[in-house]
């Protein structure tokens, strides 16, 4: 699922996230700096700084697929992300996450899930293992129960391993 290799946001070094993530609970989120959702950056934020210490990461892949609404380039993405919202958590290239064009990343999300991003902030869990264990549509916070609950349980359970 995760052996594949993304650039971090503005930068030209690729990294692997099977070897950067490996052992981590990660939520994968395709991103957008002009969406009705775009205050989610925050509270990914905060669930960044809330689970980090064990073994938890946000991964944001910023994308223009709906309606237009992640028009700049990296550099204005990484400098909106920063500076609005104070983003600390890994952002990556912008990307196509539906349709033909999708990068292999999110066609693996879709083909394990059977569900495509329907729209901006789109979240998927991964356990440790490196397999999906659930996804979240747009309008699930990132304060709602039901997604820190799950995340409780990947950390819980991966622990026991």
């Amino acid at each position: 699922m995760l052996d594949l290799d993304y650039r971090p946001l503005a930068s030209k070094q690729q990294v692997n996230l099977q070897q950067r993530y490996h052992g981590q609970v990660l939520l994968v989120v395709n991103t957008a700096s002009k969406c009705g959702y775009t205050p989610q950056y925050e509270g990914l934020e905060a669930l960044q700084k809330r689970y980090a210490g064990r073994g938890f990461a946000v991964l944001g892949f910023p994308s223009n697929d709906f309606k237009g609404q992640e028009p700049g380039d990296e550099k204005q993405i990484q400098d909106f992300c920063t500076l609005t919202y104070g983003v600390k958590f890994p952002m990556f290239e912008k990307v196509h996450v539906v349709g033909a064009e999708a990068t292999p990343l999110y066609q693996r999300l879709t083909a394990a899930t059977g569900v495509a991003p329907g729209w901006n902030f789109h979240k998927y869990l991964v356990g440790r293992d490196g397999k999906v264990i659930a996804q979240f549509a747009s309008k699930v916070t990132p304060d709602d129960p039901q997604l820190t609950a799950a995340i409780d349980k990947a950390l819980a359970a991966a622990a026991t391993h």
